[in-house]
């Protein structure tokens, strides 16, 4: 396999990493050309790796394709732009991977679906957190029957003020590039449900606002380099004390005029920092679901209710930012994890956990195996595709919509599944 990377920004990093460091993957794939619209971003690459890949602009994709003979594309663009590289790949054939979300409307979700039946070909969506151990462990759970059939999952997801507010200084901010917070983030909470209870999304609705990170809370500037309040703002970010965040963003300023420093508290953000979701599935279950950015320790709390019993999970996650200027301080260094079963009639037991190093509690690594290498057959069923990735998004376009128009969403309405 012949791979072309799109998108040279720092989600990118994990898979030209694998393709060329990882042995056991490199000896049946090569990394063969970047495409990117800042040439900055993708010199920084070819001198991360030691090499001289060709690089590509956007408007030379075709031209790529074929000079470089690539067979598979892997797609780290902004989210907004990941629909354009998904469906010129199927339509050639080529082997597609991309990072979640799969896209950001139901109008793009729709044009993907409609290319994957039209072709018959498929794509990878790269879920990292089902092949974190820990998850995996709660679906081998319901997979057993430990807690008979699940009727109602409790999900609390808490992004710190380091993790957290890092959205809101980036291109996430805007749900035009991002699809808001529920789409780009919970994409991964909900295809998490979606995953354990085997089964698809039908109704939402769902409340938002933008209760901490606006001008309000703290004086608004347009970003963080050379700002005069600099010194009394806890959310400050220098981006010179990363060597990663110079090299790949700041230096790379003058060719797109991204700031990868924007205020955190501009009344530009349109997306919303504190939001509750109710979801009904398929198969009668029910969702409760929140996500914030402002906590004081960043993870999530669990709990799957079923006719036998009720499974929970808590974990403090550590705390995760692409670089800071130190103030931030972390409250934990690695994941701490509990997983305990409550049988309806009998004494409550916690079940052990693997712990792994790695992204994603230990899934990034896995799921790169799993993409490139083809780990088998998996009872688990980890590794997703067009589907998966659609109902993961839909989730979050409907709880949108629901946010935007006071309403109960059906998916149904949003697309037509094949």
């Amino acid at each position: 396999m012949r791979y072309a990377i799109i998108g040279t920004g720092i989600r990118a990093q994990m898979f030209y990493q694998a393709l060329v460091n990882d042995q056991a993957i490199n000896e049946q794939h090569q990394l063969v050309a970047l495409l990117d619209w800042n040439r900055t971003r993708m010199d920084l690459v070819n001198r991360e790796l030691d090499l001289d890949l060709p690089t590509y602009r956007p408007h030379q994709f075709e031209q790529m394709i074929k000079k470089e003979q690539v067979t598979g594309l892997v797609i780290t663009t902004k989210d907004s732009f990941h629909h354009e590289y998904i469906i010129k790949g199927l339509k050639r054939g080529l082997k597609v991977i991309t990072e979640k979300p799969m896209t950001t409307t139901s109008d793009k979700c729709q044009k993907i679906l409609d290319v994957i039946k039209e072709t018959g070909n498929d794509l990878i969506v790269t879920f990292n957190y089902r092949y974190s151990p820990y998850r995996a462990k709660v679906k081998e759970l319901i997979q057993q029957g430990t807690i008979g059939d699940i009727t109602l999952v409790e999900f609390h997801w808490f992004l710190d003020t380091t993790h957290g507010a890092d959205y809101y200084r980036r291109w996430h901010r805007k749900k035009s590039e991002s699809g808001s917070l529920l789409v780009h983030k919970s994409t991964h909470h909900f295809d998490l449900v979606n995953w354990w209870l085997d089964s698809v999304p039908e109704q939402v609705f769902a409340l938002g606002e933008k209760r901490f990170y606006q001008p309000a809370t703290f004086q608004y500037r347009l970003r963080c380099t050379n700002c005069e309040v600099a010194e009394q703002c806890a959310f400050y970010l220098d981006l010179s004390s990363s060597p990663n965040l110079t090299a790949r963003y700041q230096e790379a300023e003058g060719e797109d005029g991204y700031f990868r420093d924007q205020c955190v508290f501009s009344p530009e953000i349109d997306i919303w920092d504190t939001r509750a979701v109710l979801v009904g599935y398929q198969n009668s279950a029910m969702l409760s679901y929140s996500l914030y950015n402002y906590a004081p320790y960043e993870g999530y709390k669990v709990a799957l209710v079923g006719t036998k019993g009720r499974i929970e999970q808590d974990v403090v996650e550590a705390s995760y930012i692409n670089g800071h200027d130190g103030k931030l301080v972390r409250r934990t260094t690695e994941n701490n994890v509990r997983l305990e079963v409550f049988p309806l009639f009998g004494e409550s037991y916690q079940v052990a956990v693997e712990s792994s190093a790695g992204g994603h509690g230990g899934g990034d690594n896995r799921l790169l195996r799993d993409v490139f290498l083809d780990q088998g057959d998996d009872p688990l069923g980890r590794k997703a595709g067009g589907l998966d990735g659609a109902v993961s998004i839909l989730t979050g376009i409907a709880a949108r919509r629901s946010i935007e128009q006071g309403k109960k969403i059906n998916i149904a309405d949003l697309v037509d599944f094949p």
